[in-house]
């Protein structure tokens, strides 16, 4: 039976075989073993579908259709149940899911040469927070998809808990570690011992000595950077003169939020905005969210949006491009202004890792290592919010986006070998 380790991540996903006794991530995309989680349904070439970085560089090329990113995202939230507009007929949100898990296994089965009947499957501690009811549904959910994708066997097993299996494949003695898998979507912490002697165990449930998640990740970070430095620039925040209303904030919140910038591109939407330009006190501001719908520049903000989040990583300031909605249109961001923007969102990364850190019944001092993995882990921020939960740890890094998959795929050969 062939099997393999599949992260499907908010932003990328990843796929991984065992080849000649070694994880080996399948190359997804040229010869990259990362893929960017998303789908674009091409209208002009009559249903043709795209995905990764091909269907970015479609959309971003203005071919008519619809991109689809940050798909894990709805699995923990209110769109689980909801469809989508593909042209003249409306597909659930799941369908799509399960089309690019379709993609990834087909691209495997190619790179091993047989067919792929079973997949350890990462997920995240909680896909819902607070709500185990809705956690438990989430998984159900994600499960039918991955066997109707066409696996037979499935396992999953939470990330972070991946991602240390990875991490111990390096490590020259033994040592608690708290793993902060930081996301798209979700931020996963486990505090577990690892060690050279232990990693050929095959029960290690009394390695893991604690586990916890919040529905928190770099998406996030992308919508709060968003509102806060770019839909001011389309209006929010204004008002209208006739009943001295505010904008209505609602449109500039599904606009700043991956998941949900579809949603904002209506006729509906249109007409109303049509007609708040003119009674609009910043008539210039809303015209380019009149501008933004009408042409769907929402995820070319995003992408803009993105990108300055990655730059505030190694910089103090950081240009927002919007020369697409507008000629010289560029919004100046800085790391201060971000960190801000994400405060809350960081203390709670803050509080959840401490609590992990107390449920492994440990004292902070008690951790050795912080193993960061995810990419929205190299925010500054991030790392010194976490960091405070154990300030006298060795802090550490791997494979950023791929450690998680590489300790699936590990796992799927021990699991079902």
């Amino acid at each position: 039976m062939t099997c393999c380790g599949l992260d499907f991540g908010t932003s990328n996903s990843a796929i991984g075989v065992m080849h000649a006794g070694v994880p080996t991530l399948v190359p997804l995309e040229r010869d990259s073993p990362l893929i960017p989680s998303a789908v674009f349904f091409d209208y002009e070439s009559r249903g043709r579908i795209l995905f990764g970085s091909s269907a970015i560089e479609t959309y971003v090329g203005q071919t008519e259709g619809r991109l689809m990113r940050a798909l894990k995202t709805i699995l923990g939230s209110p769109l689980i149940d909801e469809t989508t507009a593909l042209g003249y007929k409306r597909v659930p949100l799941t369908e799509v899911v399960e089309i690019f898990i379709r993609h990834l296994k087909s691209v495997a089965e190619s790179f091993v040469g047989k067919e792929i009947s079973a997949v350890v499957h990462g997920r995240p501690v909680h896909f819902v927070d607070g709500d185990d009811a809705a956690d438990s549904r989430a998984q159900e959910v994600l499960s039918a998809i991955v066997r109707r994708a066409g696996f037979r066997h499935l396992i999953f097993v939470y990330e972070p808990i991946a991602a240390a299996y990875h991490y111990e494949e390096t490590a020259e003695r033994e040592e608690i570690v708290l793993v902060a898998d930081i996301g798209g979507g979700t931020s996963d912490f486990s505090v577990i011992r690892i060690g050279p002697e232990r990693r050929a165990r095959l029960d290690r449930s009394d390695d893991i000595l604690a586990t916890a998640g919040v529905r928190v990740g770099g998406t996030d970070f992308d919508t709060l950077l968003s509102l806060d430095s770019v839909m001011p620039e389309l209006g929010l925040g204004s008002f209208l003169r006739e009943k001295n209303l505010p904008m209505p904030a609602s449109i500039y919140f599904e606009l700043a939020t991956w998941a949900t910038i579809n949603f904002t591109y209506t006729a509906r939407n249109e007409r109303e905005l049509s007609g708040m330009v003119a009674d609009s006190v910043a008539p210039e501001k809303t015209s380019r969210l009149l501008r933004t719908i009408k042409y769907r520049l929402g995820h070319r903000i995003a992408f803009a949006v993105e990108d300055a989040k990655i730059a505030l990583s190694n910089a103090s300031n950081a240009d927002i491009a919007l020369r697409f909605i507008e000629p010289d249109l560029d919004v100046a961001t800085s790391c201060a202004g971000f960190e801000g923007a994400i405060a809350e969102k960081t203390d709670r990364l803050f509080r959840t890792s401490a609590r992990c850190i107390a449920d492994a019944g440990l004292k902070p001092s008690d951790v050795q290592t912080i193993f960061f993995t995810g990419g929205s882990g190299r925010v500054p921020a991030v790392r010194e919010a976490i960091s405070r939960a154990a300030p006298a740890a060795r802090r550490t890094t791997g494979s950023d986006f791929l450690s998680v998959a590489l300790g699936l795929t590990r796992e799927a050969a021990r699991r079902f070998s």
